[in-house]
């Protein structure tokens, strides 16, 4: 028999548990994420919370095993009443489970952020958890991503928006059903004053969606965040749905890619966008009238000198557009990202943007695939990085050029070696077709000798030939570098 004193402490067989799975003992951090936690393992750590009197955070997301067991957990709350996070992404929670969570929220008082993202059997019971929200409740980050939520469900969220004042980050991403009660969430979100991100991702939003958050919008002065991307039923109805966008002073992202805007809601976007003036981020991606529109959207972003990012990717960006932004740019000195992917005309018209890639001491970030770029471009790089430019680059996307000739990427790869700080550089092909490598491999495997920072390479459906193959094993052993070769 074991003695009494002879047992293990609660913090003994805390330290035990946490080691068992790998993880460093926190008695205010537990995090857990994508541990394979069993169901006896929920069942244990239930047993232990009355030895993490500190605890603020819980983290159990991607664990399957945590569905059907919730509830030896949160019985066990109460213990843990400085708990300020909780997050279970992706752990098949049931109807059981939302339920006990329902009732635990009386017992944690401090709770600020609540995720539950990528759990689809919350679809449909949302209920079960709001109607358990006491009013003057603290929650500031609410997560309820890809869960199949119900429009009843976008009714239950917006009841519940006037007993949590303080809400700052709402995210029903992915949801495709949600856009169906968005009016009756929008007449609520003027309960949420303080809210700084609001995430509708692929939620179903229609035009009569868009004019009803519109109208919220005037109640959100703060809002930093707001993504509406791939609605593409909301074409159409920026003309009717604009009116309070413009008010918004302290928005820092916005993000409409894939939305299919017209040509009249291009219109009425070149006249509010660029009253944004706190506006960093912008990603106007998938959206084919963005690069046919006569309206000069493209060349009035001169007048947001904070945007960082810059997403025009499969714009149909005709020379005019392409000229348009590439003058625009010139007043853009903090540019960190510039995503310009599948827009031909680009190829054999770069030098356009020889003026604004000088000016860009901070550009990161550089996306020009499928872009039917041809030598010259590439030369055009070379010339500036040899004058000091670009010299912060880390991410260089060149896939999908099939038309550069051997001798561009010579050029190319000779220069290479300037970018010290690059860590993912992609040179693939397109799908469906093959090349094989010409004799700029070696001046590559030269180039990435002298780029410390390298960590991924994309080289799909170039052909090796045997000696190469030979050549790129004794670089792998010779070097002792880490770089994923794709």
């Amino acid at each position: 028999l074991i003695s009494e004193a002879e047992s293990p402490s609660g913090e003994q067989r805390f330290n035990q548990f946490m080691q068992k799975l790998g993880k460093k003992p926190n008695s205010k951090n537990l995090d857990l994420n994508n541990c394979a936690l069993s169901a006896a393992d929920v069942t244990e750590l239930a047993s232990l919370l009355p030895f993490l009197p500190e605890l603020e955070e819980i983290s159990l997301s991607w664990n399957g095993c945590v569905g059907g067991t919730l509830k030896a957990l949160t019985l066990q709350l109460h213990h843990v009443n400085l708990l300020k996070v909780l997050r279970l992404n992706n752990c098949r929670l049931t109807a059981e489970d939302v339920t006990s969570l329902g009732e635990a929220f009386e017992i944690v008082p401090q709770l600020e952020e609540l995720d539950l993202s990528w759990n689809s059997n919350i679809g449909g019971k949302l209920s079960l958890l709001t109607k358990k929200l006491q009013k003057g409740c603290k929650i500031r980050l609410l997560k309820i991503t890809d869960c199949n939520l119900t429009a009843k469900d976008g009714e239950s969220l917006a009841e519940i928006l006037n007993v949590i004042p303080n809400l700052e980050v709402l995210d029903l991403s992915i949801n495709k059903h949600i856009g169906c009660s968005m009016n009756v969430i929008a007449q609520d979100l003027k309960n949420v004053p303080g809210l700084k991100e609001l995430n509708l991702h692929m939620c179903g939003l229609k035009q009569d969606s868009l004019q009803g958050l519109d109208s919220a919008l005037q109640h959100l002065a703060e809002l930093r965040k707001l993504d509406i991307s791939c609605n593409k039923e909301i074409g159409g109805g920026f003309k009717d749905s604009t009116a309070h966008l413009a008010s918004l002073k302290n928005l820092e992202v916005l993000d409409l890619h894939q939305c299919c805007i017209t040509e009249e809601d291009m219109t009425v976007l070149s006249q509010v966008i660029p009253l944004l003036s706190s506006l960093q981020e912008l990603n106007l991606s998938s959206n084919k009238n963005v690069g046919v529109s006569s309206d000069p959207l493209l060349g009035r972003l001169r007048f947001l000198p904070k945007l960082k990012s810059v997403a025009i990717s499969n714009c149909g960006l005709g020379e005019e557009s392409f000229s348009s932004l590439a003058e625009a740019a010139l007043h853009l000195p903090e540019l960190e990202i510039l995503d310009l992917s599948w827009n031909k005309c680009v190829g054999g018209n770069l030098k356009l943007l020889l003026g604004a890639l000088k000016l860009a001491t901070e550009i990161q970030v550089l996306r020009l695939s499928s872009c039917n770029l041809v030598a010259e471009d590439l030369a055009l790089l070379m010339l500036l990085t040899q004058d000091g430019h670009l010299a912060r680059l880390r991410k260089l996307d060149l896939s999908y050029n099939n038309n550069i000739s051997d001798e561009g990427w010579v050029v190319f790869c000779q220069g290479l070696a300037v970018f010290k700080e690059l860590s993912e550089l992609d040179v693939s092909l397109r799908p469906l077709s093959c090349r094989d490598c010409g004799t700029w491999f070696s001046e590559l495997l030269a180039a990435l000798t002298k780029l410390p920072a390298l960590a991924e390479l994309g080289m799909q459906r170039w052909v090796l030939s045997e000696s190469q193959r030979k050549q790129l094993e004794s670089f792998n052993q010779d070097n002792r570098r880490n770089i994923r070769f794709d």
